[in-house]
């Protein structure tokens, strides 16, 4: 049996990366339309978008050995785009739905940002540094992508989700600090309160 090698572990990843950008093309005007946060549709049409440039790229990295682009069914990809059409229909309607939306999305997203940091390393070590630094430029909007989703769950739509159920705490209600989001008070401080002086010693 021949043993496989590292460049046609690279093709079948790239194959399976391409199959995966065409479907997350297909699915996220889908995501969008089921999101009420206006800051939500706009990052995931913006990075739509930026999916199309992806699929354009992975087309030039299979120019740069020569080949035409073909992918290969992503299993991985698939699963998870199905599960957040799964918890879209599910959450409809609810004021949990943009948080929904946004932790299908970085399931995807993290998948990518891991396919992509292999496919970056591999083009490096097989020589091919054109297709190396297109594969950079994809992983770095993944990566801005995902931030991107982290900033909108933090400071929108977990918030949302917990005080529109009506199971927020009076300090997790819009307004309020949590005792958890309180700085402590620093040791070097208390050391120069004049009450909090050490004593002389004698």
């Amino acid at each position: 049996m021949k043993t496989k090698t590292l460049k046609e572990l690279f093709l079948d990843e790239l194959a399976d990366m391409y199959d995966a950008e065409k479907r997350i093309v297909k699915a996220l005007p889908k995501m969008a339309k089921a999101a009420t946060c206006t800051d939500l549709k706009g990052a995931i049409e913006k990075h739509l978008q930026e999916t199309h440039g992806h699929v354009t790229k992975l087309e030039e990295v299979f120019q740069t050995f020569g080949l035409h682009a073909k992918g290969k069914t992503c299993e991985a990809t698939k699963g998870l785009l199905e599960e957040g059409a799964e918890i879209a229909a599910d959450f409809k309607g609810s004021p949990a739905i943009n948080a929904a939306l946004i932790s299908a999305a970085q399931k995807v997203e993290h998948y990518e940002m891991a396919s992509y940091g292999c496919l970056h390393e591999w083009a490096g070590l097989l020589g091919n540094q054109k297709a190396a630094a297109l594969l950079e430029t994809i992983l770095n909007e993944e990566k801005a992508a995902n931030e991107g989703l982290t900033d909108l769950a933090v400071t929108k739509s977990n918030q949302e989700a917990l005080c529109e159920s009506g199971d927020a705490t009076e300090e997790q209600k819009p307004g309020k600090t949590s005792a958890k989001s309180r700085k402590p008070v620093s040791l070097d401080v208390l050391g120069k309160h004049p009450l909090l002086k050490p004593l002389k010693k004698k």
